[in-house]
């Protein structure tokens, strides 16, 4: 039940990411990594992958798919993390430190955990509790 409703929190989640890069890239892009080919074409890209995904999640029809979407979601969320490592950088670089610590730590923090949750909710891992038999 519990982890029934925290995929479809997470899809929500995800499912509103994935709009917001479609709808309103530009904020993405600002932190996107200079390094990185092509921004505009992997925003665009990260918002169909987040869609996806979220549909992947609440789908009712294959836990194997789910499981898909939960690997998917976790990798997302790992090649994602230096864009958000970069915004960390570039705002405390900023003159009015921009969001802050309070802002980009539990960010820095929570990454690890959203990487965790989307494997336990699509059922890929049960670690750290066991199945009840």
């Amino acid at each position: 039940m519990i982890r029934a409703g925290l995929r479809w929190l997470l899809a929500l989640f995800y499912a509103f990411a994935g709009y917001a890069h479609l709808a309103d890239p530009a904020p993405f892009l600002t932190i996107m990594p200079s390094a990185v080919p092509f921004p505009e074409a992997i925003v665009f890209w990260t918002g169909i992958a987040e869609l996806a995904g979220a549909l992947g999640l609440i789908q009712p029809w294959s836990a194997k798919l789910r499981r898909a979407a939960g690997i998917g979601l976790a990798l997302y969320a790992l090649c994602v993390w230096p864009a958000n490592i970069n915004h960390f950088v570039m705002d405390m670089a900023s003159k009015d430190s921009g969001l802050g610590l309070a802002y980009h730590v539990p960010r820095m923090i929570a990454q690890p955990v959203i990487i965790w949750l989307a494997l336990w909710v699509s059922g890929t891992t049960d670690w750290p509790f066991r199945h009840r038999r």
